[in-house]
C-alpha cells in the first residue's frame, strides 16, 4: 500500500515514515523544505535501509498537487503534516497561518475526493480544547474559542474534514490531536530541528544547554498550577508516531468504523515547564540558565490528556517516560552540533 506523507521531512513526520516504512508501506514524502532539511530523507534511509520516494512540493500550490495525484493514482491513504505550527508566530503572523494550514487542507481533500476510497489522518492539536474545564481533558470536552490563531486552523481543519465526510460516505479521516511531542529517535539521526529561533520549550532547552541560546525564558510564573508554570502533557516522538500507525490500520482495515473519529496522543500526565526543566539538568547534566519572564499571548495555564479512547479502540498507550525523551533530546542536540 502507498501512502503519502506530506511534511514527512518535518519533526513528527520523518519519524512516522521510518515507522511505515519498518511496517513495509510504501511511502511518498512532499515537502515543501520551509522548516525541514533535505539531509532527514538520507536519515531515514539510514534507520529504515529504505529509502522513501520524495518530491519537493508546496501543497499550497494546487496545480502542483493536481499533477502528484495525476502520476500517484494508487495511493491509498494520506497522512497530513505540512502546516505551521507554532502559536507565537500565529499570534504574530495570522495570515501566514489560515493561508498555510487551511489551503493546504483544502487543496489536499479536493484529490482526495477524486479517490474511489480515500484515507485520511490529520495532525491535530489539543489547541483545540483551549483552556478546558476539566482535566484530563477527554475528546468529549467542547471545543473552545481558540486561544491563538494556529489553534483556530487545527479547529477549523476538523471541521472542514468532517463536513467533507458527511457527504462523501467513501471518505475516511481520522484526527490526532497530539498534546507536546518532544524527544528524538533512539538512532539521533532524526529530531526537531527547527530553523530559526525554537518556538517549543524542549529544543529551546537543548540549544541553551548546548551554548547555542544565552538564556531560556520561562513564559510566566503566576499560573495557577504547583509551581506557577504552565503544564502540558509532553509525549514521546516516537510513541506518537506508533499512534499514527495503528489509526492509519484502522482506517484501511475496519469498513464499520464511523468515517470521522478524533483521538487524544499524549501521556495523560501533566508536567511543568520547571519540572522538564529539572528533568532535563538530572538526565543531561547540564545546568540551564533560564529566566522567569511575562505570560506569552496565547498560552493557557494547563492540558493533559486523557487517553482512554485511544487505548481502548486504537489498542495504543505511550510507553517512553519524560526523562527518556528529555534525554533523548538531548544526544539528539549533541549529535547535531558535533556533526557541524
Amino acid at each position: 500500500m502507498k501512502i503519502l506523507v506530506t511534511g514527512g521531512l518535518g519533526y513528527i513526520g520523518s519519524h512516522v515514515v521510518v515507522d511505515l516504512l519498518a511496517k513495509d508501506y510504501e511511502v511518498v514524502i512532499i515537502d515543501n523544505l520551509a522548516n525541514a532539511s533535505i539531509d532527514v530523507l538520507e536519515n531515514i534511509e539510514k534507520i529504515a535501509h529504505k529509502k522513501p520516494m520524495f518530491e519537493e512540493l508546496d501543497v499550497r500550490d494546487k496545480a502542483g498537487l493536481q499533477s502528484f495525484f495525476k502520476k500517484h493514482q494508487d495511493i491509498t491513504g494520506v497522512i497530513h503534516f505540512a502546516a505551521s505550527k507554532a502559536v507565537g508566530e500565529s499570534v504574530e503572523n495570522p495570515l501566514l497561518y489560515y493561508e498555510n494550514n487551511l489551503n493546504s487542507l483544502v487543496y489536499l481533500l479536493q484529490e482526495l475526493e477524486k479517490m474511489p476510497q480515500a484515507r485520511l489522518i490529520f495532525s491535530s492539536s489539543c489547541t483545540v480544547y483551549g483552556q478546558a474545564d476539566v482535566l484530563p481533558v477527554t475528546e468529549d470536552a467542547p471545543v473552545k474559542t481558540a486561544e491563538s490563531p494556529y489553534g483556530n486552523t487545527k479547529q477549523i481543519g476538523e471541521e472542514i474534514i468532517q463536513d467533507v465526510c458527511k457527504v462523501r460516505p467513501a471518505m475516511k479521516a481520522i484526527a490526532l490531536r497530539y498534546f507536546n511531542p518532544i524527544g528524538a529517535h533512539e538512532s539521533a539521526l532524526i529530531g526537531e530541528l527547527p530553523l530559526g529561533t525554537p518556538q517549543n520549550l524542549v529544543p529551546y532547552i537543548t540549544q541553551t544547554a548546548i551554548g547555542l541560546r544565552e538564556q531560556l525564558s520561562v513564559y510566566g510564573d503566576d499560573y495557577n498550577t504547583a509551581d506557577g508554570t504552565a503544564v502540558r502533557d509532553y509525549i514521546h516522538v516516537v510513541d506518537l508516531a506508533a499512534a499514527h500507525v495503528v489509526a492509519l490500520e484502522r482506517l484501511l482495515k475496519l469498513d464499520d468504523a464511523p468515517n470521522f473519529e478524533t483521538f487524544n496522543i499524549g501521556t495523560g500526565k501533566g508536567s511543568s515547564v520547571l519540572e522538564v526543566i529539572t528533568t532535563f539538568e538530572k538526565v543531561s547534566n547540564a545546568p540551564l540558565n533560564y529566566k522567569i519572564v511575562g505570560r506569552r499571548e496565547g498560552d493557557i495555564t494547563a492540558a493533559y490528556a486523557n487517553t482512554d479512547k485511544a487505548a481502548t479502540v486504537l489498542g495504543w498507550k505511550s510507553k517512553l517516560t519524560l526523562e527518556e525523551a528529555l534525554a533523548s533530546s538531548w544526544k539528539w542536540e549533541q549529535q547535531v552540533r558535533n556533526s557541524k
